[in-house]
């Protein structure tokens, strides 16, 4: 199989900017997404994370809703294929890639172990104070590059909204974790440290994680052109 039995994808009728976009599901059957950008969707067809897709600014800017339905049951990495083929037929994605030197941060386990574990479809955590997460761990370092892009405050309240500085450095998924998890960590701002110090110190106690810094080759994926408004269903 090599496309989708049915196909609808359109531009989001109310957009909810960065903080809330990218709600895309994998399921057996297919793939939903509501206001999710053309920069996800490109990620999650080619298997890299959203720093690895460049191109003009709309890419995670404008949002879409998508659902892509199949008629049997496919694996995530054959639905993975099939929205490449889609994301050629309706936005008329043209690209190539290339490998870059970058400063990247590679996401790993402890020599412990991680402390975190897949759960299954449908479960959550218990509602808990501090930072939710719910994902895969890829997309766990696309969130991480953009909070260590947050620059450091002088403001010692915790409370008042921050954002990031510039573009983000790439952290990239190398735990060899697969599956979905769904987390909470305490999260608590301190004042005189770095963000990357304090996401290190959580990674570390809370989930048996860490970041190492490098510099190394790094695929990426130019976007040479697209439709910003995919053609109609």
């Amino acid at each position: 199989m090599s496309s989708f039995d049915v196909v609808s994808v359109k531009p989001s009728a109310n957009l909810v900017g960065p903080d809330y976009n990218n709600q895309l599901t994998f399921s057996p059957s297919g793939i939903t997404g509501k206001n999710v950008t053309l920069k996800r969707l490109i990620a999650e067809a080619y298997h890299l994370q959203l720093n690895q897709v460049l191109g003009p600014n709309w890419l995670d800017r404008n949002e879409y809703e998508i659902e892509a339905k199949t008629g049997q049951s496919v694996a995530k990495d054959q639905l993975a294929l099939m929205l490449q083929t889609l994301l050629a037929e309706r936005f008329n994605l043209k690209q190539h890639r290339e490998t870059r030197s970058l400063k990247v941060y590679q996401l790993v386990t402890e020599k412990a172990g991680p402390r975190i574990r897949p759960v299954k479809d449908g479960d959550l955590s218990k509602p808990a104070a501090g930072f939710h997460f719910h994902g895969d761990l890829r997309q766990f370092a696309d969130l991480l590059a953009v909070q260590l892009s947050i620059p450091e405050s002088a403001d010692p309240d915790p409370t008042r909204p921050q954002i990031a500085a510039g573009p983000p450095i790439p952290v990239l998924d190398k735990t060899g974790l697969a599956g979905t998890y769904d987390f909470n960590v305490d999260l608590k701002p301190e004042f005189g440290s770095s963000v990357f110090t304090v996401w290190q110190r959580v990674l570390q106690e809370q989930l048996g994680l860490r970041m190492e810094s490098i510099k190394g080759n790094v695929s990426v994926i130019i976007v040479d052109s697209a439709l910003q408004v995919p053609t109609a269903n």
